[in-house]
């Protein structure tokens, strides 16, 4: 299936330590990261997922913490700030070419969840979003398996993604007291908005990667330091999701199986 506009393309991990994310993350998900001590790319089981940028004093001075950003597709970069300010979103990072990689920029919407726009040059792992960096069509290990967005306000949040991206809403789980988890359709399945929870410190996305026993990975994790932030629970499914603080201090998820 072919990239289109609104497609998640690319996992980006923001880092101080580099090295010591890759060497976390090849025990934990079983991926290979290259050596490159600026930007290591990250290769899954069935082609590319993302990279790891070592953070540098001065983008830490600037406000950049550890974290994951995913990057999504769009077909004119420049053109999607502007409707994005124009609803009510920021520029963090204006839009500026790479070569071999594409044109790109930051944005945050309304509530202030950060993520990267892309119009990607054509190369492995960022040309076909549904068999590479987001296993959109079938599960596959090391590769993002759901897209979640907590937010202060997701009504507000469907309109932006909506009008901007063409997501579309299909279906929602009731939370009770905590509000709805509301699944984004584009396409295929892509992930889900809900209200931000108050041990969240801010809206935010958090992205879910495959692990091929959840209860492993979180003994690997707690022994590698990482901080459990929800211990595994079962979704719809029948599968288990997992919450952890990276050691660098990234926040992300896990989904997989329990196997036993």
């Amino acid at each position: 299936m072919e990239t289109k506009q609104g497609d998640f393309v690319w996992y980006e991990l923001m880092s101080p330590d580099t090295a010591a994310s890759g060497a976390f993350y090849t025990g934990l998900l079983g991926w290979r990261v290259s050596d490159n001590p600026d930007y290591r790319e990250i290769r899954a089981s069935e082609g590319m997922v993302g990279g790891m940028l070592q953070l540098t004093p001065e983008m830490k001075a600037g406000g950049a913490r550890p974290a994951w950003l995913g990057y999504i597709a769009v077909d004119d970069v420049d053109a999607t700030l502007r409707r994005a300010e124009a609803a009510g979103g920021r520029t963090i990072l204006p839009a500026r070419d790479m070569v071999g990689v594409g044109r790109f920029a930051i944005v945050a919407d309304p509530q202030g969840a950060a993520l990267y726009v892309i119009r990607p040059t054509p190369r492995e792992g960022m040309h076909d979003a549904t068999s590479h960096a987001f296993a959109a069509e079938r599960p596959m290990e090391g590769h993002c398996a759901w897209n979640e967005l907590s937010s202060d306000d997701p009504a507000a949040a469907w309109r932006f993604y909506g009008d901007l991206f063409g997501w579309a809403k299909d279906g929602d789980l009731d939370m009770g007291p905590l509000g709805k988890y509301e699944f984004i359709r584009h396409g295929f399945m892509l992930g889900a908005i809900m209200p931000r929870m108050p041990q969240m410190p801010v809206s935010a996305w958090t992205f879910y990667f495959r692990v091929p026993d959840i209860d492993a990975a979180h003994d690997y994790a707690r022994a590698h330091g990482a901080t459990i932030l929800m211990e595994p629970m079962e979704i719809p499914g029948g599968e288990y999701s997992l919450n952890i603080l990276d050691p660098q201090g990234a926040s992300v998820g896990l989904v997989g199986p329990r196997t036993q």
